[in-house]
């Protein structure tokens, strides 16, 4: 956006003005800085974190249970339950009704009329509840609400304040949130958001560093926009739109991308060429508006309707009837029209299945950090557990026997040793490659690695400079947009700050 901006003033007498407004940025000034880099900048407002609310743990073991819960609780009253899956969404919206609780379902693989009409229908409705991912996060009136609920737990403090802001907007009322955790990672990981919110910590707004893929775009962009244009000037709008970035690494992008044919050159200009013709031609080229790119989902229809989008993958196999579960309701599939991107469905009585392809989530140290204090000192005065809450918390305090003094804790498992480092999924990715060394593979998460004892050197690991191998790098960049358009030094460097937590990162030659 900040490159689009910085375009787009190209064709303006005077500059843009920027307004960015935020409930949930710790560093509004730095931003701004960022965001707006020259011209007169105004922070107006609290950065301030409020920590007067009512939010609850309950340990509830699975989506049933949380199910039931929900229907006993707070009948009457308006609810909306955040789920950080669209399959537990739809799966839970299911279970809810067939407990004869008003429910509606919203995330982002429904068509724009399905969503539309459950959020205007939740927005006029009294005793319902109204099952979401992160699209109702924020931006969508959804009228006076009464509670929020929170299946597991999201990653970031950010994203719990914004969805227990949803709450408390009625003069007299308080925000609220209560967690209804189904395994223990994510009780774990309930316990390290609220720690940290109850600190008054919420993450500072951080943008990408390395952001070589998005220059690579950006050229592709601008190139398309104006037809054609000198090299000087590529590089000049490059300085501007990315001015924490080297020069000499613009140079050797525009040199990469007309060397792979993406740009093509003759006396100085570059214009669109055959192979980003290729890749980003189709639909007016569409795919160069946006940085990543998502699993390519098929339509869902009945009749005319447009019911929402299917994952292809939960289509494969050899079943006679295959049932979905889409927009809180059972579909049977009756033909896929697979030129089209096309599912015919009818309504069906039965259950069917939800499933959608996503990424695993990265949780940052200082979660991970809330985590390990929760489990030491216990839930913070702010935070209520509920009795099975409490006891959850007991047994993970007396499995894992926290010392309040050590950074970390390690124990054998299964023939390997599992340490609880609690440093973060970047940090424990660093120390699992590392504890490789060209061997296993070694298994690691935010919290832990699993590794045999001699391997796992953790006051080393975090020093050494990563070196990504060539198939690495092949490996990693497969999820990266517009990697080709990128020199792979170049592309080396976004990987590994993206990826691993280390100091002097670079890749082997």
């Amino acid at each position: 956006m900040r490159s689009v901006l910085q375009r787009l003033e190209h064709y303006l007498p005077l500059p843009l003005q920027r307004i960015g407004l935020s409930a949930t940025v710790s560093n509004p000034t730095e931003l701004l800085d960022w965001f707006a880099p020259v011209g007169e900048k105004r922070v107006v407002g609290s950065a301030s974190v409020s920590t007067e609310a009512d939010v609850t743990i309950d340990h509830v073991g699975n989506l049933e249970n949380a199910a039931t819960v929900i229907s006993r609780l707070h009948r009457g009253e308006k609810r909306l339950v955040f789920c950080d899956s669209r399959s537990s969404a739809e799966q839970l919206s299911s279970m809810l009704r067939e407990k004869e609780v008003r429910t509606f379902v919203s995330h982002a693989s429904l068509s724009v009329s399905e969503r539309k009409q459950a959020e205007t229908a939740f927005g006029e409705e009294k005793d319902c509840v109204i099952v979401a991912t992160s699209t109702l996060e924020l931006g969508i009136d959804v009228g006076d609400l009464d509670r929020v609920l929170q299946i597991d737990s999201p990653s970031t403090v950010s994203s719990f304040l914004q969805r227990m802001g949803r709450t408390g907007r009625r003069s007299g009322s308080l925000r609220n949130c209560l967690f209804l955790t189904t395994n223990q990672d994510a009780f774990m990981l309930a316990l390290g958001v609220t720690h940290l919110w109850s600190q008054a910590w919420v993450e500072p707004a951080r943008p990408p560093e390395e952001p070589w893929p998005i220059v690579g775009q950006q050229i592709l962009a601008a190139t398309l926009e104006r037809g054609e244009w000198p090299v000087n000037e590529v590089i000049s709008l490059l300085t501007i739109c990315f001015p924490e970035l080297p020069v000499n690494g613009f140079r050797s992008t525009v040199e990469h991308m007309i060397q792979r044919a993406y740009l093509d050159s003759a006396e100085g200009l570059v214009r669109i060429g055959p192979e980003a013709e290729r890749e980003y031609g189709r639909g007016h080229y569409r795919d160069l508006l946006a940085s990543f790119s998502g699993t390519q989902l098929l339509t869902g229809r009945c009749g005319n309707a447009e019911v929402g989008y299917i994952d292809p993958t939960v289509l494969t196999g050899e079943e006679p009837r295959r049932l979905l579960l889409l927009a809180g309701r059972s579909w049977l599939v009756k033909e896929i029209e697979w030129a089209k991107k096309v599912v015919w469905l009818e309504p069906a009585k039965e259950g069917g299945k939800a499933r959608w392809m996503g990424g695993a989530r990265s949780l940052s140290r200082e979660v991970c950090q809330g985590v390990r204090a929760a489990l030491v000192g216990g839930a913070p005065p702010a935070v209520q557990l509920s009795q099975r809450g409490k006891i959850e918390l007991a047994a993970l305090q007396e499995d894992l026997a926290l010392s309040s003094d050590a950074d970390f804790m390690s124990r054998s498992e299964d023939s390997q040793m599992r340490t609880w480092t609690f440093a973060g999924t970047k940090q424990n990715r660093t120390y699992a490659r590392a504890a490789a060394n060209g061997g296993e593979r070694i298994k690691f998460d935010a919290l832990s690695v699993r590794a045999p004892a001699a391997a796992l050197m953790l006051e080393d690991h975090g020093e050494k400079p990563v070196q990504l191998t060539d198939s690495e790098l092949a490996n990693f960049a497969e999820g990266v947009k517009f990697a080709s358009c990128v020199p792979l030094p170049l592309l080396g460097r976004t990987i590994i700050v993206r990826m691993f937590a280390s100091s002097g990162s670079h890749t082997s030659s």
